[in-house]
């Protein structure tokens, strides 16, 4: 059911990869001001309703509404102009140019050049080691250093809503933990919607006024973490 809380619903999404079926009518809405955490065992379709989502990937049926407009099938940069970013996989920089060259591309739309060295400061303020770096190739960089500079760059696209995409994948603890702080700081005091796609239900958890399991390209369970038992979400993450 719709609400004039959601900033974001997705009704009856399917994508299809010529014969196989990787979202199957996949319903999913996401509050204003919420970090929702979207989970699920490796191929249940989560990075396929992302990418569908910020414009990456073209939907076979269903509707994506962003801010209560239709934007399902738009190309992803008008989608970035509308205030919706992804954080992909993999923390990808352009590791041929500097940290701080990576960053100013995300600043590319009208309303995100007219304040790009305010928001500079702020990505620079929460994320210090940036700073430092700024003159640095990012191809020198670390992984967690990396994934500062992803989460930096989708920053500077002054974005309402930002999709994260696994960015705890292969980094070392301490360096998970720093960044889930970052992510609650940039939520609570930027005011930015978050959506968290996990592996790691209990971090995801933690970090979430909502959690919703994906399995087979469908949401199967939804509500709060105090609402969903560790039985509960067992059951659905698996498919038992």
């Amino acid at each position: 059911m719709r609400t004039n809380r959601d900033m974001l619903i997705v009704e009856g999404l399917r994508v299809n990869y010529g014969d196989f079926v990787a979202v199957d009518g996949a319903d999913f809405r996401v509050p204003q001001g919420a970090i929702v955490s979207l989970v699920g065992t490796n191929g249940a379709g989560k990075s396929t309703l992302i990418d569908c989502i910020s414009g990456i990937t073209k939907p076979a049926q269903g509707r994506v509404y962003f801010k209560g407009e239709n934007i399902t099938g738009k190309p992803a940069h008008e989608i970035v102009a509308m205030g919706l970013t992804l954080v992909p996989q993999g923390s990808r920089c352009f590791v041929r140019m500097t940290v701080e060259e990576n960053l100013i591309i995300g600043s590319y739309t009208k309303k995100a050049r007219a304040s790009r060295m305010e928001t500079l400061k702020y990505v620079y303020d929460l994320f210090p080691a940036l700073y430092e770096k700024r003159n640095d190739l990012s191809g020198a960089l670390s992984g967690g250093q990396r994934q500062m500079v992803a989460i930096g760059r989708a920053l500077m696209s002054k974005p309402e809503l930002i999709l994260f995409d696994e960015i705890s994948l292969g980094l070392a603890p301490t360096v998970i933990k720093d960044i889930y702080v970052r992510i609650r700081e940039i939520n609570r005091s930027g005011g930015v919607t978050v959506v968290l796609i996990e592996q790691d239900v209990k971090r995801s958890l933690r970090a979430s006024s909502r959690c919703d399991v994906m399995l087979k390209g469908r949401i199967v369970l939804s509500g709060s973490p105090g609402e969903l038992t560790e039985e509960k979400i067992k059951a659905a993450y698996f498919g038992i």
